[in-house]
């Protein structure tokens, strides 16, 4: 009897077929039809990741002078300090919204919150509200990671969530050369630039009008973006839910039986979001890393320019663009060409870890590297900031895998959602906590234990070692089955 029931389950899959104005089921269709890399839609994915990293990466160079010209701080010692709450209020902002923006999308599809993300000073309060304001409407990073899971095959998932980390990776290259290199024009390039140009009035406009065009393209592309969501209306859900009673009362306790097994190997798929454990799991050890990778970037950048006599490194903008532009272009590499073969390998959870434990003595001899001048601190500077990056992206990129396997498609985009407002939030406390310290630090350098800047590095080891026992069980749990 069991033989004459089993074959009836097969036809319930055979019998789900494409809707030609579902854009959901569009894609699917194009995934079974073509096996390969997506290369379309990676494109576009590539992209917009890279419009969400710049407006973060490009203020770095110049943040310290930005904040110096305000005259808002008392001391240069305090610089650091203010500089930090400007890099905080973008990701607050971001924390904010990052939800709201992920169930949008979840209801109205992915394509029209990117390309509202996409399209969306002069004092120290103004740049404050404008960069808060800016996180606020960018609800790119949630959706486009559920957009790239959804486009591409099981076997690409990798390679996507490697691309995003890739683009942002381009990011740290361009950004920071954009930020770097063309703010305060008219003292660099007089000959181009005069003093009472706007560009001279507003010395750090350039880079970021440079951007803002750079957005307004990517926005015009999206017109053509595909929508992955898939929209069916209410009457073929009920038509859809009554086939499925008439399957099971056809089959009978067999398949009762196969889908009570299925709902307890997959409780996620259904249940609420916060109630998820390998979700939720994923998300609290990725915002642990984030805490410490956007700490690191603000201290690195605010650490490269200040004086040597601080412990600093005495750079310039032009200087700390270099080396930030050097790191992603290693980062890039090692995003594209190994770290899709490494994750095959050994696992997403077994990659974070990994650069969890050689992050610790790499940031351990920061303070010894600024001891060097001339080539050999270019040197080191470059190389350690480089594997500094490689190490932190192939960590976040493991744990935006583990995410995004743990809930279905119905639920990724508020996941993902949940995930970049936990995430802004420990990165607008990043900053903000990293340029105090770093002021704090700079104040005692006549100290025998961990003198000056060596107390921040310290600091993020610790962070960097919580993020790192977090990652092996009970706390972190893989899905038992993957609900992409």
């Amino acid at each position: 009897m069991e033989e004459e029931r089993e074959p009836l389950l097969v036809p319930v899959k055979l019998k789900k077929g494409f809707e030609s104005y579902c854009p959901g089921c569009k894609i699917d269709k194009f995934k079974e039809e073509n096996p390969g890399v997506p290369f379309k839609h990676f494109f576009f994915v590539s992209f917009i990741s890279l419009c969400a990293a710049l407006p973060i990466s490009s203020l770095f160079p110049f943040l310290y002078f930005m904040i110096r010209d305000f005259h808002i701080a008392k001391s240069e010692e305090d610089i650091s300090f203010y500089a930090g709450f400007v890099g905080s209020s973008f990701m607050f902002g971001r924390a904010l919204a990052s939800v709201p923006w992920g169930m949008v999308a979840d209801v109205y599809g992915r394509k029209p919150v990117i390309m509202f993300g996409v399209i969306t000073v002069t004092n120290f309060w103004m740049a404050l509200s404008t960069r808060f304001l800016l996180g606020s409407l960018c609800g790119i990073l949630g959706p486009i990671r559920a957009y790239a899971s959804e486009v591409c095959r099981k076997e690409f998932q990798a390679l996507a969530m490697a691309l995003i980390s890739t683009s942002w990776g381009i990011g740290l290259v361009i950004g920071p050369a954009i930020g770097g290199f063309l703010a305060q024009p008219a003292e660099k390039y007089p000959n181009v630039f005069s003093e009472e140009s706007i560009f001279g009035r507003f010395p750090y406009l350039l880079p970021c009008l440079v951007i803002s065009i750079f957005s307004f393209g990517v926005f015009v592309a999206c017109i053509w973006l595909p929508e992955s969501l898939h929209m069916h209306n209410a009457r073929e859900e009920v038509q859809s839910k009554a086939q499925e009673v008439v399957d099971t009362m056809a089959c009978g306790s067999a398949v009762e039986e196969k889908l009570q097994n299925a709902k307890s190997r997959n409780p996620c798929s259904s249940q609420s979001l916060l109630r998820n454990w390998p979700l939720m799991s994923s998300i609290i050890v990725y915002c642990v890393f984030q805490l410490h990778d956007m700490a690191y970037s603000e201290i690195f950048s605010l650490w490269a320019v200040s004086p040597r006599t601080y412990g600093g490194l005495g750079y310039s903008t032009e200087d700390v663009g270099e080396v930030l532009a050097i790191s992603g272009f290693g980062l890039l590499l090692f995003q594209l060409i190994l770290y899709p073969a490494t994750e095959r390998v050994l696992g997403p959870i077994m990659v974070s870890r990994i650069g969890a434990v050689f992050t610790v003595p790499l940031l351990s001899s920061y303070p010894f590297i600024a001891l060097f001048s001339g080539v050999s601190l270019t040197l080191l500077i470059d190389c350690a900031s480089t594997l500094k990056n490689v190490l932190s992206v192939s960590i976040t990129t493991g744990l935006f895998l583990l995410q995004n396997r743990a809930v279905s498609q119905h639920q990724r985009g508020a996941a993902n959602g949940i995930s970049m407002s936990a995430m802004s939030f420990c990165k607008a406390i990043g900053p903000a906590v990293g340029g105090s310290l770093l002021s704090w630090s700079q104040k005692r350098r006549n100290t025998e234990i961990l003198p000056g800047p060596a107390m921040v590095f310290f600091i993020l080891n610790v962070v960097e070692v919580v993020g790192f026992l977090l990652t092996f069980k009970p706390f972190l749990v893989e899905p038992e089955e993957d609900l992409t």
